[in-house]
């Protein structure tokens, strides 16, 4: 049998294998999409070289979404996202290639299709079968980490906790240590409080521990001090759990900022590949619905220039992305002297401001079809947080937890909160619950989910108006 601890010195060559099989799978997928579409193996040069350039681009991207860092104990529904968003990626990314080369004519668009599917499916496939290889492994005691937590108090309970409802990990604990007198020989969750953190000594001379995790909260400092001055001494794994469990955290992860270790506690998802990805789906889609609703938004026009007097769209300030102000689009509903008396107003149900042409389209959201100009220009997203005028956004950041955390994307023509019912004079408490749920689990495919639920029921709703 082999050792207990071999298979943890070789994390680096797992990573490598993975790679090797993520890159064979994509050239196993292009070569059989090739076969069901032209039931031959006899694969012309472009194609070979397009599969060839789409195993670069994997090797290249995919680490860019952390995809060959260790992923015990990380949530496998985000693993999914994850590998959907990088090989979306790959796939825009050769696209646009064929395109500026002028050689997506060449290529059969059913190929394309179907390879993009294989591949996912024999990703995903590949990825299943090691998780499912290394889960026997662990079964049979290998790949296990023996872990003992020093910290009894709130946070050590988080730590223990999170560690036992995911026995998948592999990780194991096998001891908790806590210098607080009154803890020891008391139970958490399911652990015994063995002693103060100066027998940690002896029970690593006398048990086979791989790491030792610190969970002391922010406000004892000395403590924690104290504690790693006794673990310094050890030749043992030491790893620090930060005590962010008190704080609303949004894309929380540790990083290293100029060779600092920086624990972030809210940060936007935009950055890096998920950046490209988003500017491309707004671009490209937000080009390709213009194109196609340009003779309903041309009748539109005409329709208002001839009921009322006034320009044909309603040109208000917003907040945007990182809270800078932009000009955002819609058809006018109004009489263009609608708020001279009254200022900007909260639209509630039942008011009489709107035409009647314009109070038809508020109620199927036709008046928001310029948006996508602002797309476009890169004002804004068509998924995202529904952005607000200054004097609410000043008034409203300081009523409701959180709500400037929604400026952390780009606001957008739909969202999470509208396409679940939460528009127009409703709970805006709920309203930034949904938009923070999607900033922290945004993804392409969650886009394409929203963008979907709006165009079947997301339009027409109760509280347009």
């Amino acid at each position: 049998m082999w050792p207990k601890g071999l298979l943890r010195e070789y994390s680096s060559a797992i990573s490598l294998i993975v790679r090797g099989v993520d890159l064979a799978v994509i050239v196993l997928a292009g070569l059989l999409a090739h076969y069901f579409r032209f039931d031959s193996m006899d694969i012309p040069s472009r194609y070979s070289v397009a599969i060839l350039i789409a195993g670069l681009l994997v090797l290249g991207i995919f680490p860019m979404y952390g995809l060959y860092t260790s992923w015990r104990g990380k949530d496998r529904v985000e693993l999914v996202r994850t590998l959907s968003g990088a090989w979306a990626t790959v796939l825009i990314v050769l696209i646009i290639l064929a395109f500026l080369t002028k050689t997506s004519t060449l290529f059969s668009r059913q190929w394309l299709v179907e390879w993009a599917a294989m591949g996912w499916i024999l990703l995903f496939g590949s990825r299943f079968l090691v998780g499912v290889g290394l889960g026997m492994m662990r079964e049979r005691g290998l790949n296990h980490r023996h872990i003992i937590v020093l910290g009894a108090g709130r946070l050590g309970r988080e730590v223990v906790k999170h560690i036992e409802n995911a026995q998948w990990t592999g990780l194991d604990i096998i001891g908790v240590f806590d210098d607080t007198e009154e803890l020891h020989g008391t139970m958490l969750e399911g652990h015994e409080v063995l002693g103060p953190v100066a027998t940690v000594s002896q029970f690593l001379a006398e048990k086979d521990v791989d790491e030792v995790w610190v969970a002391m909260p922010l406000g004892e400092g000395e403590r924690v001090v104290r504690m790693l001055g006794e673990l310094e001494r050890l030749p043992i794994t030491v790893r620090m759990v930060p005590d962010i469990f008190g704080f609303q955290l949004l894309n929380h992860s540790l990083t290293e900022v100029a060779g600092l270790p920086v624990v972030n506690l809210t940060v936007t998802p935009m950055e890096g590949a998920n950046r490209i990805v988003k500017a491309l789906e707004d671009r490209m889609l937000s080009f390709l619905i213009l194109v196609l609703i340009s003779p309903v938004m041309a009748a539109i026009a005409i329709a208002i220039k001839l009921t009322s007097a006034g320009p044909v769209f309603y040109r208000q300030e917003r907040v945007g992305w990182n809270g800078r102000s932009f000009t955002m689009l819609k058809f006018r509903s109004m009489p263009v002297d609608a708020e001279e008396k009254t200022g900007a107003v909260w639209a509630k149900q039942g008011e009489k401001r709107a035409t009647p042409l314009g109070a038809f389209l508020r109620r199927t959201s036709l008046d928001e079809l310029p948006q996508f100009i602002n797309v476009l220009k890169g004002d804004m997203s068509i998924v995202g947080p529904r952005p607000e005028r200054p004097m609410f956004v000043d008034r409203f950041k300081h009523e409701i937890p959180g709500y400037m955390k929604k400026h952390l994307v780009k606001a957008g023509i739909t969202g999470w909160a509208q396409v679940n019912g939460w528009r127009g004079d409703t709970d805006l408490k709920k309203r930034i619950e949904c938009d923070l749920y999607y900033i922290e689990n945004w993804s392409l495919w969650f886009d394409i989910k929203i963008i979907f639920l709006t165009v079947f029921h997301g339009f027409v709703h109760k509280n347009a108006y």
